[in-house]
């Protein structure tokens, strides 16, 4: 078995314009006085990351493993969620989604999706440079305005919908096969990848694929009413990374799973941070040192309540607390008999 790294931090939630969220530096020493180990980081601010010069420069890449290794922290891995999420787009979400790029492809939707294909072949050769083994994004979404059937959907939507999805993935996996990283897909609301059959629909799809794996994060299926638990059991050779995340589903007589258009304060089902949501953490890491999970648990802070700097404070303890230091020996080891194959069958009269 093995020990979970961290506490880790996706620190796209904290980057801002203030001291000492806007710089790389300022944001590392405050993590780390806060207790975490590790930083996750999204890929398209250039105060923290060149993504193309991460790729293309090995040197570069070693420097800016030094200039966080300098506080005492860890590159966890890279993310590209927003990227990814532009590599398949319905257009009933193309305005909105143009925020997600650069302004040059405001208007022309297909140079956008091949801008973003090209951040996720960078964000592979990156993650070799930097010396990670998995990498974090979304699939985006050519179905999600459909994801109820009704009006009843066409005949083949969906078959349609996942081939396409998969024909536009699978170069960008056999591009991180060939750098040697997992791509792990993080689960989500409005993505076409957003619960486990969903998941194996896409997998076949792409026959299987060694390199197509996930992140997992309980928030989520808690909000969809998933067992999160059972997920882990199902799934766990494919989960590579983990964020811990915390929710809560409060059901009324007026409103559900849907939340009936309301703000994330007044949905049924809203993230909290750690320790303030219903997820059953104890069992969750229970369930990762059981399956061996090699690599970090990172908090990603959100919630409709709480300020994020407690949020953050509190949540590298709660993470710690939480995390299984493994035992090297059984733990009735101090009565163990000894013996061998003779000795065994002398127990077994044979």
């Amino acid at each position: 078995m093995k020990t979970i790294k961290g506490p880790g931090l996706f620190i796209a939630q904290f980057i801002g314009d203030k001291a000492p969220y806007n710089t790389l530096d300022g944001i590392c020493k405050w993590a780390k006085d806060l207790g975490f180990e590790g930083l996750q980081l999204p890929t398209l601010d250039n105060r923290f990351i060149d993504l193309q010069k991460a790729a293309e420069s090995k040197t570069y890449a070693d420097e800016l493993k030094g200039k966080i290794g300098e506080y005492g922290l860890e590159i966890t891995e890279l993310s590209t969620h927003l990227q990814g999420q532009l590599v398949a787009v319905h257009p009933a979400y193309n305005e909105l989604f143009n925020a997600f790029a650069p302004e040059q492809y405001h208007k022309d939707f297909k140079a956008r999706t091949a801008w973003a294909i090209q951040q996720l072949k960078y964000a592979a050769a990156a993650s070799r440079n930097l010396g990670l083994k998995s990498h974090v994004t979304f699939s985006g979404a050519l179905l999600w305005p459909y994801v109820y059937p009704w009006p009843q959907r066409s005949p083949g939507l969906v078959e349609d919908g996942f081939d396409e999805l998969a024909k536009r993935w699978k170069p960008i996996l056999d591009v991180f096969d060939e750098h040697g990283v997992d791509l792990c897909y993080e689960l989500h609301a409005g993505e076409d990848l957003h619960d486990g059959v969903s998941f194996e629909m896409f997998l076949e799809r792409v026959n299987n694929h060694p390199r197509a794996n996930l992140l997992y994060d309980p928030s989520h299926f808690i909000i969809q009413c998933l067992d999160y638990l059972e997920y882990i059991d199902i799934y766990h050779e494919r989960i590579k990374m983990f964020h811990v995340k915390d929710a809560e589903f409060n059901p009324t007589g007026r409103q559900g799973v849907y939340g009936g258009f309301q703000n994330w304060v007044d949905r049924a089902g809203r993230f909290r941070s750690l320790g303030d949501g219903q997820v059953d953490f104890k069992s969750i890491f229970s369930k990762m040192a059981q399956y061996d999970f090699d690599g970090w648990a990172v908090l990603e802070w959100e919630c409709a309540l709480k300020h994020p700097e407690d949020g953050a404070k509190e949540g590298a303890k709660f993470i710690k607390d939480h995390i299984i230091r493994v035992t090297e020996k059984p733990f009735d080891d101090f009565v163990k008999s000894g013996g061998n194959s003779d000795f065994n069958k002398k127990l077994l009269g044979i």
